[in-house]
């Protein structure tokens, strides 16, 4: 009896280790992952929106993925909510057979969805599949005779609808994720395998099997860890936040070397007026540093129309950010990108087409704040012009004809800066073209023209 109740202490305090590794990693190695997941959905509290996904093989999987990926807005929230999915897959994997000296196996299908999770086109949906999945063959084997038999075809039709009968567990509709199928397959097979197995009843080798199986998955998981990709979704978010003081500490402890970065850099830069100052300071990526060329993808538009939405150019953030939504690729929407575009057309004087985006945004639970904050100023002139933000970038707006490219010009920040002398970061903006050019007389005439103006 004592030897029986210290194998659950150590059994218990396993899975404890395993959940805290699980919190720690996501929580402080990997946040902007869970933000990336976050900002490209849109969860409604909407009948219609739950019956579209439901009504589809493998909906109640992907609807509960999506469910709690809302909260991956916070990022230590989304680490808490993987942590308990992964040890709800190890217990369910330890409770369906006795596993003896080989009591580390259990963590093999949680260390592969752990590992099916490093890769930020990995839907929560698919770790649902699979836990959905245990307590359907955990159900079954608690069943004893002609009640198995006739459970097994109605379960194993249930469980097709709900979990994985579906393809929505990875961004890419046409991609096979086959560590998800291969974590599935192990959390089901291996436990089944060990019911056939003579288990030995020592409580030390089993703990000495879990470090073992811990230290090898754990380095595996480490190493396939993408801290590259990481660090640009963090200017991503800090963009996006517009945490212009935290950019620049961020910058100064690490210069970044990547196109989004080096981009959220001298928008932060400008955002203090120190862009001409520091400019040469930090590397660059010579004019693409300024304004990049915009790409046919989900996620390098952002920042870019992060820096077209600050300049006063709201019409081409309001075009950037729709075919960033409209390239997101398993066809969702995104609460980042209607936040966004509720913004502009606001700004623009669209009040209909913000009221709809607003509209949509009253029925999810982390921008339905915002939104009803935001309705009132719909139409009402006055209250717009006082906002600090949207008053201050109607006036920056251009009313007139000026040029514009996708590639970044100076007839492009000329024109902008001509429709607005009032508009210091395009006077920015328009200074480091010409010093990453080399061009030094248009530099001079333009601080002539400054001067003369002042």
């Amino acid at each position: 009896m004592k030897h029986h109740f210290t194998s659950h202490i150590s059994q218990a305090l396993c899975t404890l280790l395993f959940g805290v590794a699980v919190l720690l990693f996501f929580g402080m190695a990997y946040p902007h992952h869970l933000h990336y997941q976050e900002q490209y959905q849109l969860f409604l509290f909407d009948s219609n929106y739950v019956w579209d996904i439901i009504r589809m093989p493998g909906g109640v999987a992907d609807l509960l993925g999506r469910f709690c990926t809302q909260f991956f807005q916070f990022a230590w929230v989304g680490a808490a909510i993987i942590a308990v999915l992964l040890s709800l897959v190890q217990l369910l994997t330890l409770r369906l057979a006795k596993w003896g000296w080989l009591y580390g196996l259990s963590f093999v299908p949680s260390f592969l969805l752990w590992l099916f999770l490093l890769d930020e086109h990995a839907l929560l949906g698919g770790v649902w599949a699979v836990l959905l999945t245990q307590f359907a063959v955990w159900g079954l084997v608690r069943l004893k005779g002609w009640t198995q038999r006739i459970a097994i075809p109605v379960i194993l039709f249930i469980l097709y609808w709900i979990a994985f009968g579906g393809s929505h567990y990875y961004r890419y509709p046409t991609v096979f994720p086959t560590l998800l199928y291969v974590a599935w397959v192990t959390a089901v097979i291996i436990p089944l395998a060990m019911r056939f197995v003579n288990s030995l009843t020592s409580h030390l080798l089993p703990l000495t099997s879990f470090i073992l199986v811990a230290a090898i998955m754990g380095t595996v998981v480490w190493k396939n860890a993408n801290f590259k990709a990481e660090k640009v979704m963090q200017y991503d978010f800090m963009a996006r936040h517009q945490q212009w003081n935290r950019i620049l500490e961020t910058i100064n402890t690490e210069k970044p070397n990547n196109q989004i970065g080096v981009t959220v850099q001298n928008l932060a830069l400008a955002m203090h007026g120190q862009l001409i100052n520091h400019l040469l300071d930090y590397n660059q990526n010579g004019i693409a540093g300024l304004l990049p060329d915009v790409q046919s993808d989900a996620t390098s538009p952002l920042p870019t129309a992060e820096v077209h939405y600050q300049l006063g150019m709201i019409s081409v953030a309001q075009r950037t950010v729709f075919e960033a939504q409209e390239a997101i690729l398993d066809f969702q929407k995104s609460g980042r990108c209607y936040k966004r575009l509720a913004q502009t057309n606001l700004i623009l004087g669209s009040y209909e087409v913000a009221r709809k985006y607003l509209m949509a945004l009253q029925k999810t639970l982390f921008y339905r704040d915002w939104a009803n904050e935001t309705l009132p100023l719909l139409g009402n002139e006055e209250a717009i012009a006082k906002h600090p933000e949207y008053g201050r970038l109607r006036q920056m707006v251009c009313d007139e004809d000026y040029y514009f490219s996708d590639h970044v010009t100076p007839e492009m920040l000329e024109g902008l800066y001509a429709c607005n002398t009032d508009n210091h970061l395009a006077l920015e903006y328009l200074k480091a073209y010409y010093v990453l050019t080399g061009d030094r007389e248009n530099y001079a005439k333009l601080l002539l023209q400054n001067s003369a103006q002042q």
